[in-house]
């Protein structure tokens, strides 16, 4: 006798691990009915991930545990798989009946081919695969020049993404609304972080809550790395533990500030979309002809917070011991590696990829590109962050750097690794050079860099 298959919608989850405000679990739950969640441990990203005690699995793991818990009280469950996604899919074709899958939008390079592949082998069996956008309010192609190309600087990007914003863009999708259309069916076991290959970590999760009272301040205390005058929900936007809706809608009159940082996110998800060869090479071609110290130790003293320079130093270890770093310590970091230290912007964004507890793509490459001079809206190549005067005029008292560094100013500090002037010049004599070969090349030859 032939067993009957469940017939199901399938949401798979991926970068919006809640169960409130979710669009493409909304638009199942409310256009199909009986979901079924999903989630896909995917070994062709984790298999990448050289450190067991990994705090991002961790942290996945966590929200997914939450995750199953509601679900549980819903009388539904969470079904857990880990594998390559095309192969996961293959098994729960055979598995269930799949009547139709829903998705929220990524817009990087591996979730665009994993999406495509996914969707063809869907599309052969018969199977609808709809895909929602959830993480921006925005996103690739929507805020673009009157004469339809991409910006590549900030600010007309950000009076544009105001000017087509409306508050209906910001309403939340009920999809807690619909609970009672889950498939209905016993718990599912889901895996150890040990049967997955990794191990418990000492991740330390910021609130999923941001105070209107820190929003009102934000403009005022972002800067200052010794408070906690920050958000800190990079984390909870990277795998959707919060909605960005919200976030707009609490921001939108109360801080213009917040507002813009949450721009800036989206302007880089569509730099990425509109080039994506940015992973790999700089959106300025010029500065891939900078000629980048290939110095290995000097990378792992910055890594380790072993600069002689403290703000550098205190960066580097916070990120080591927590996965986090301030905003405005990590553009001295990224300018200290790229500038003083003249070591490719590509090296420091890999450091920052495997340790970053919040590591976005987008972001991280538009950062490092911006400090490195080579990006959209960067900074110029000549503007050289000082880290001596960036720390008295955001960190004068040393709160913050004796808190990472609690040796500094002692006989067991170490002794800068270069003197800051000499770096300086070092630096702009390297990228004008650079810059002046790629002048000649586009005099002689411009139909290739057209």
């Amino acid at each position: 006798m032939t067993k009957t298959r469940p017939a199901v919608c399938i949401h798979w989850f991926r970068r919006d691990l809640r169960l409130e405000d979710n669009h493409g679990l909304f638009r199942a739950l409310s256009e199909h009915g009986e979901v079924l969640p999903l989630f896909i441990f995917d070994t062709d990203i984790l298999d990448k991930l050289e450190d067991r005690h990994d705090r991002r699995v961790d942290f996945i793991h966590r929200a997914l545990s939450g995750l199953q818990d509601q679900l549980v009280k819903y009388g539904s469950t969470l079904l857990v798989e880990h594998g390559r996604p095309i192969e996961v899919w293959k098994r729960l074709l055979d598995r269930f009946e799949v009547k139709a899958v829903t998705v929220n939008h990524d817009h990087e390079p591996y979730a665009n081919a994993r999406d495509k592949a996914v969707g063809a082998l869907l599309a052969s069996h018969g199977v609808p695969f709809r895909t929602f956008k959830d993480i921006s309010i925005f996103e690739r192609g929507e805020v673009v020049k009157d004469d339809g190309g991409p910006y590549t600087v900030y600010t007309p990007y950000m009076r544009k993404w105001r000017s087509l914003f409306t508050p209906a863009l910001a309403e939340a999708f009920p999809s807690g609304g619909h609970a009672d259309r889950f498939h209905r069916t016993k718990p599912l076991s889901m895996p150890a972080l040990e049967q997955l290959g990794f191990a418990p970590t000492d991740l330390q999760v910021p609130p999923t809550q941001v105070s209107q009272d820190l929003l009102r301040h934000y403009e005022r205390t972002r800067d200052v790395p010794a408070i906690e005058g920050t958000s800190r929900m990079s984390v909870h936007l990277r795998f959707g533990t919060v909605s960005v809706r919200d976030l707009v809608r609490r921001s939108f009159s109360v801080s213009p500030k917040y507002l813009n940082e949450l721009i800036w996110r989206e302007f880089y998800m569509q730099v990425l979309w509109h080039h994506p060869h940015a992973v790999e090479r700089s959106i300025k071609p010029g500065y891939d002809r900078i000629a980048w110290r290939r110095d290995e130790h000097d990378l792992r003293l910055w890594s380790q917070g072993r600069t002689g320079y403290p703000l550098v130093d205190a960066g580097m270890r916070e990120l080591n011991a927590t996965g986090l770093m301030h905003n405005r310590v990590r553009m001295v970091v990224a300018s200290f590696l790229t500038k003083h230290l003249l070591i490719d912007w590509r090296w420091g964004g890999s450091v920052f990829a495997a340790r970053l507890l919040d590591f976005e793509l987008s972001s991280n490459n538009g950062g490092w590109q911006w400090a490195s001079g080579s990006g959209c809206d960067a900074a110029p190549y000549f503007r050289v962050f000082n880290p001596a005067l960036q720390q008295q005029k955001f960190d004068p008292q040393l709160k913050y750097v004796k808190r990472w560094v609690p040796e500094v100013g002692s006989a067991n500090y170490v002794q800068p690794m270069v003197v800051h002037e000499m770096a300086r010049q070092r630096a702009l004599k390297a990228y004008a050079e650079a810059l002046r070969e790629g002048s000649r090349r586009t005099e002689a030859h411009p139909q290739l860099f057209n």
